[in-house]
């Protein structure tokens, strides 16, 4: 499938893997744009720098997905708190940032996984988060709201650190558009 498929043929659950693939694929375009000084910098004070925001979304997939049809989504050993705080370890940026890679790499296999399960799973089965119960529907729309959310953040930090000058575009740049519908064959 092309990242500009319409998903609406698909099943819901297979519908909800592409969504989640094209924003993992859109934060790494992002990141990938960025430095190991970027990565860890404040564009402003009070907004969390890029790895920071990396490091909490997968410590919250880890927790939502490991065990996602049996298991409450807030597991007792999630350090939540933790996820926020920058690395302290900067003497070698590189290898920190490679932690949290790795970390997020965890992540993401995590939630495919759980996705896997969840496509063979009873439709009436409910997820808890947080002791609250959630459809499976649900539960999967949750995650997707909170982490397209985290998402934006990342493309506008990195965007602000690159320089729109500098930025290389995932989606159709300004002033693309007309050219774009044409590549699709669309005529509006």
């Amino acid at each position: 499938m092309t990242k500009y498929e319409h998903s609406a043929v698909l099943p819901p659950i297979s519908a909800a893997r592409a969504v989640f693939a094209r924003q993992r694929q859109f934060a790494e375009h992002c990141v990938n744009q960025l430095d190991d000084a970027q990565f860890f910098a404040e564009l402003y004070p009070g907004l969390n720098p890029v790895g920071v925001v990396m490091q909490h979304m997968a410590g919250n997939m880890l927790s939502r997905w490991t065990d996602f049809l049996t298991a409450d989504g807030e597991k007792p050993w999630r350090t939540r708190e933790e996820e926020f705080a920058k690395p302290t370890d900067e003497s070698d940026p590189a290898e920190t940032r490679q932690r949290i890679m790795e970390h997020w790499e965890k992540g993401w296999a995590m939630l495919f996984a759980a996705l896997d399960d969840a496509e063979h799973a009873d439709p009436d089965v409910t997820v808890t988060i947080r002791g609250v119960p959630h459809s499976v529907p649900m539960a999967i729309a949750r995650q997707l709201d909170h982490y397209a959310f985290h998402v934006g953040q990342i493309a506008t930090i990195a965007r602000g650190h690159v320089g729109t000058e500098n930025w290389k575009w995932f989606t159709v740049p300004p002033g693309g558009t007309a050219a774009f519908n044409a590549s699709l064959g669309y005529k509006p």
